[in-house]
């Protein structure tokens, strides 16, 4: 692992790695991100070569301390689409340059027979996503405000690459792009209503998927990672990101298969969805 850079050194409540660990313990961070950092929730863990782990939650105030923290871990679990529609790319291109524009086309139908995605609103890994959960489908980063979120998203990704730090869009690299909701429907843990909106209702599903996550990982969360994830749904999403991010490195997330599906994750994103068992997660990574 990366000794910490001086942007890293002041973060605030950032766990320093223990030097006799060196080689023994692995780090993820999740990134809820947001369009703004003051509103990005990020979360880093520590997994102990023994089993157990830290948490903690990360304030970096700006980019290049958010990038700071992503070159000091193992893997980064982030909630942001890496790419576009490549069909969206070919449509505004040639619209662009004044040409023809390309056919619209869906993704084939679902299991069920209802039709697939949008290929100009929805990437090939979103339609995935979508037929493998039986969620409602992601927003649409071509079409929805999530698309700044985005934009601010390959920025940080060219960053690194510009410091010798490349990132595949299929997750290859250190960066994966991971999607809570649909990670916590992979774990079983399900939701009778949304836990993003203000008020009482909401609060009391942050507390089930807290004690959920658990049951599932057979660990107690710190009292003030518990406390925050059940105030803040951000903060929520943050730990999520970290915990598929662990599930990244010990191998236990769905990959690209097909020729078409490598083609796409390269250059679209790839949204890894962790397998169905929490406890995998407590499995040493794969060397």
């Amino acid at each position: 692992m990366a000794r910490p850079s001086q942007e890293e050194q002041h973060l605030p409540g950032l766990l320093r790695e223990d030097p006799g660990m060196a080689g023994r313990q692995t780090v993820t961070v999740g990134v809820d991100l947001a369009a703004r950092a003051r509103r990005t929730a990020v979360c880093r863990v520590v997994w102990g070569p023994e089993g157990g782990l830290a948490v903690e939650f990360v304030v970096p105030e700006q980019d290049e301390q958010l990038l700071a923290v992503v070159r000091a871990a193992d893997k980064t679990g982030l909630d942001c689409p890496l790419g576009w529609p490549s069909s969206f790319v070919a449509t505004v291109l040639a619209h662009h340059q004044g040409g023809r524009l390309p056919a619209p086309v869906r993704f084939e139908d679902r299991a069920d027979g209802k039709p697939g995605l949008d290929a100009l609103r929805f990437r090939l890994t979103d339609d995935l996503t979508w037929k493998a959960t039986s969620m409602r489908p992601p927003l649409s980063v071509s079409t929805d405000l999530l698309g700044v979120v985005a934009l601010r998203a390959a920025y940080l990704l060219d960053a690194l690459a510009t410091s010798g730090v490349p990132v595949p869009r299929d997750g290859s690299g250190p960066v994966a792009e991971v999607y809570p909701a649909a990670a916590l429907r992979r774990w079983g843990i399900r939701l009778g209503r949304s836990y993003k909106t203000p008020g009482p209702e909401a609060r009391a599903v942050r507390e089930h998927i807290v004690r959920s996550l658990e049951a599932g990982l057979g660990w107690a969360l710190p009292e003030t990672v518990r406390t925050t994830c059940v105030d803040s749904h951000d903060h929520l999403d943050a730990l999520v990101c970290a915990l598929v991010a662990r599930a990244v490195l010990v191998g236990d997330t769905l990959r690209p298969r097909s020729a078409d599906e490598h083609a796409a994750a390269r250059q679209e994103g790839w949204i890894h969805l962790p397998g169905t068992d929490l406890a995998v997660l407590r499995r040493r990574p794969h060397p």
